[in-house]
């Protein structure tokens, strides 16, 4: 294979580029689709040339995305203000929002002068923990006065929250409940203004109690973080130019202590050690459901500027155990196109396992449909959406009694489309136990009186409205995704040709990230080939092999690098790239006179991923995974560390604002649009991310997630095998916490037996940053044994802790061997190499 020439990433031209003209559109549509109209009570959509009154930290400064390696360094952000403008709509409130950015600007510079004093400045980890461990919070604004609403007949107030890796949110004002100084700057507005819109610039869910009471809010808008053209996408639905279609992919409760684990999670009582998953299967919507408690907004929720119908037409089950269902979506409003989500939930019979009320089974979004304009949608899932894990019998089983098709737009608002028949206990798929408990763990269970009145009430509905049971016959399964194509069985040989002459160090060295040349940046900024990257592989390989290290970068929301470095005009050295300069924009990192060579990375900052699963349009995710792999190739980057796909188990996990939902079919279906996306392009892929039960960041790298296996695979596993099995990413990372005690880099269930043996994984597993570390509790030569294949970002005690575990036989060279081989068989296809074709069209389907 011949390798490509290397080349100093980014360009030396500053201006903006076509990329990034095409890439911000992008964005702004993604964000646009991806807003959720929670409330509107005739207020929305603004009038043209509308004079608003806009407040709220979030409204000059809004927060684009969450920090850490989820950030982006971009060229610009457009803010909510700047958006409004470019509307041309009006702003009375303009010395309001000039008084406030003196404000940020100061508070932004206290914030970081004192990280600044509190680190040790030898320490890249430790200045990490500092940051984390003090996440910026927006300053307050001057007092609102009368004369801010000169000429303004609707105010806007922004409400922003910032989360980010390495600490969890905080049940406190200022987070998930609202300042003194919010509820006041409320009350003033509505106290000077009678239509009053509230948008919330969040990452996740808040208290919404004390904007419920207030009569003046006749709005109320999620949106979310929603990257850099927020500013744009938040006035294009403000305005009409896009009529929201956006769908929560969370449960929004009316009060915090509704959720299952709210006095359990995290620091909530006081130990981030032992995190016991005692809510079991009933997460989100599927724990509002079953116990008959009531959300302030539910899943799958969002409004429109328009209304829809939808019918139910027919219900089959097709072959190769598909469940197929077509309906009607029609506009049936008179002054709006617009789009409206499909969505299919299925109550599974009451008898037998303990099961929640309904879960979500399949879901489409519609084209853009006109007034009076309709559309047929075709709606198709795996028998094994309806299945439960029976742990007594080791197996996937689709047990017997009736189970209700119901189809609508939210969780709350569906209606009867069919019913389907068992006849017997059907076994779908046996397989390993994994993940053994051990402790005991008492999990939660709904009132079994509640759940047969619920069950017998469905029922009695089917009968009324004479809906007979369609029966469900099954084939059986070949549940493999399929054989290799001759490109990849010929790519799996001479990877493993090469595996099989290399030496002890050699494999040693491959299996190993390449340890940084230049900067002492174990966490998040290893890279040396493109500045700014998060790590590579080993280049030992190069000259002997040609086989060259492989550039990664995160995060989720983009490509995570430094905007601009330097080459020595004589040298050839490049300065900057450090982990300071990556981070926040480079604010942390100390003035450098400028003396060679300029060149730039500018970015796209598309919405965080809990934005991006709202759109629920998996056409536009894979578009953005296109304008993702589109900045990979021109910066030379060929995996990103993304997309991030755990549960929002809870809402103040600080990192929810990366991950997609509460439901493991939203998360799955995203993160494999967003992956067929990126892999539509040669060269590059995805790494899905934290394999697994990474729900909470306190102590992530020694929290222990204790869960039955039937909650691991039911809920937090269902996510990444729908992902894997339908987009085969190039990569899967695994997480810092252990599962039922045993460290998942560690754990060779999860690499080995899950993701290869049952789901077909034919990519490469690497580990999180750090995770071998002193403070991170994994072995390097355990990761090697259970199938963990690539040590990131790679240190020098990985390299002898393997090296002894080979000496003393703890770990055989076999077992090395394998990992170099899978990771060579994937470099083979990355962009490194001039013919590496696309990764996804390499693998045949049966």
């Amino acid at each position: 294979m011949r390798m490509k020439k290397k080349s100093y990433s980014g360009t030396r031209n500053p201006e903006t580029s076509e990329r990034e003209r095409r890439n911000r559109s992008v964005a702004r549509r993604a964000a646009a689709e991806g807003i959720v109209l929670m409330k509107n009570e005739g207020v929305l959509p603004l009038k043209p040339g509308s004079r608003i009154a806009l407040f709220g930290s979030g409204a000059g400064r809004t927060i684009k995305g969450g920090t850490g390696s989820g950030d982006v360094n971009e060229r610009e952000t457009v803010s909510i203000y700047q958006g409004l403008l470019n509307a041309g709509l009006e702003v009375s409130s303009s010395g309001w929002l000039q008084d406030y950015e003196k404000r940020y600007q100061q508070s932004r510079e206290d914030w970081k002068n004192q990280i600044l004093e509190e680190t040790d400045k030898t320490s890249v980890v430790n200045f990490f923990q500092v940051y984390a461990e003090h996440a910026y919070r927006m300053p307050d604004g001057r007092p609102i006065q009368a004369s801010d609403f000169e000429g303004a007949d609707t105010a806007i107030y922004v409400i922003s929250r910032i989360a980010g890796e390495g600490a969890d949110r905080m049940e406190e004002a200022g987070d998930y409940y609202l300042t003194q100084k919010e509820k006041e700057d409320l009350e003033a507005v509505c106290r000077y203004c009678d239509k009053v819109v509230v948008i919330l610039n969040a990452g996740g869910q808040i208290d919404l109690s004390q904007i419920r009471i207030l009569p003046q809010v006749k709005a109320l808008l999620f949106l979310a973080q929603p990257g850099m053209e927020g500013g744009n996408a938040a006035a294009d639905v403000l305005t009409g130019a896009v009529v929201p279609s956006g769908k929560l992919t969370d449960t929004w409760a009316a009060s915090y202590g509704d959720f299952p684990n709210a006095g359990t999670f995290s620091h909530q009582n006081g130990d981030v050690v032992s995190e016991k998953y005692e809510e079991g299967i009933y997460v989100g919507y599927r724990y509002f459901d079953s116990f008959g408690v009531e959300p302030e907004y539910p899943f799958g929720f969002g409004l429109s500027y328009t209304e829809f119908s939808l019918e139910p037409e027919t219900l089959c089950v097709q072959s190769g155990n598909q469940i197929e269902i077509e309906l009607c979506v029609k506009n049936v409003g008179t002054a709006y196109a617009g789009k409206e989500v499909a969505q299919i939930y299925v109550t599974p019979p009451q008898s037998g396992l303990p099961k929640e009320y309904q879960r979500l089974c399949a879901y489409e979004k519609t084209k853009l449909l006109s007034p009076g304009e309709s559309q047929r949608l075709t709606l198709s899932f795996p028998v094994k959406n309806l299945a439960s894990f029976d742990e007594a019998k080791s197996a996937w089983v689709l047990e017997k009694g009736r189970y209700g098709v119901w189809a609508g737009n939210s969780s709350r608002n569906l209606s009867l489309a069919g019913v389907l028949e068992a006849e017997e206990d059907l076994i779908l798929e046996r397989v390993q136990h994994i993940c053994p408990l051990q402790e005991e763990l008492k999990e939660i269970a709904p009132d079994e009186t509640l759940r047969k009145a619920m069950e017998q009430a469905w029922l009695e509905e089917a009968n009324a409205k004479d809906i007979y049971p369609v029966k469900l016959s099954l084939q059986s399964a070949d549940r493999t995704l399929g054989s290799a194509s001759p490109r990849q069985a010929a790519l799996e040989q001479e990877a493993g040709k090469l595996a099989e002459q290399l030496s002890d160090e050699e494999l040693i060295s491959m299996a190993v990230g390449e340890v940084s040349k230049s900067h002492n940046n174990t966490v998040g900024c290893a890279g040396v080939m493109v500045p700014g990257s998060a790590g590579e592989t080993s280049g030992i390989l190069e000259e002997k092999w040609k086989v060259p290290g492989v550039p990664m970068a995160d995060g989720p929301a983009g490509i995570r690098l430094i905007p601009k470095y330097e080459v020595d005009r004589e040298s050839g050295r490049i300065y900057g790239g450090g982990f300071l300069e990556a981070m926040e924009g480079g604010i942390f990192a100390p003035k450098r006179e400028e003396t060679g060579d300029a060149y730039y990375q500018y970015c796209t900052a598309f919405p965080v991923g809990v934005l991006l699963a709202q759109t629920w349009d998996t056409k536009l995710l894979q578009e953005v995974g296109a304008a993702v792999a589109a900045e990979m190739l021109e910066f030379g980057v060929a995996w990103w560390l993304a997309p991030g796909m755990n549960i929002h188990r809870n809402p103040l996990c600080g990192r929810n604002f990366e991950y997609f939902s509460e439901d493991p079919l939203v998360s799955g279906k995203t993160a494999a649009a967003i992956t067929r996306g990126v892999q539509s392009q040669e060269g590059v892929g995805t790494t899905i991310k934290h394999f697994a039960c990474n729900n909470q960041e306190d102590n992530r790298l020694g929290s222990n997630s204790i869960l039955s296996e039937r909650t691991l695979r039911e809920i937090y596993l269902r996510g990444f095998e729908i992902a894997v099995k339908s987009a085969q990413p190039m990569a899967i990372m695994t997480s810092y916490n252990r599962i039922n005690g045993v460290h998942s880099a560690n754990n060779r269930d999860l690499c080995t037996v899950v993701a290869r043996q049952e789901w077909n994984f034919q990519g490469f597993i690497m580990t999180d940053w750090t995770t071998t570390s002193a403070q991170g509790g994994s072995l390097a030569w355990k990761c090697m044994q259970a199938g963990n294949d690539l040590i990131m970002p790679g240190e020098e005690q990985d390299k002898e802790n393997i090296r002894q575990a080979l000496e003393n036989g703890q770990l055989s060279r076999d077992e090395l061997r394998s990992c170099v081989k899978r990771l060579l068989k994937v470099i083979f296809q990355t962009l490194v190499y001039e013919d590496c074709g696309i990764y996804g069209e390499q693998f045949e389907r049966k």
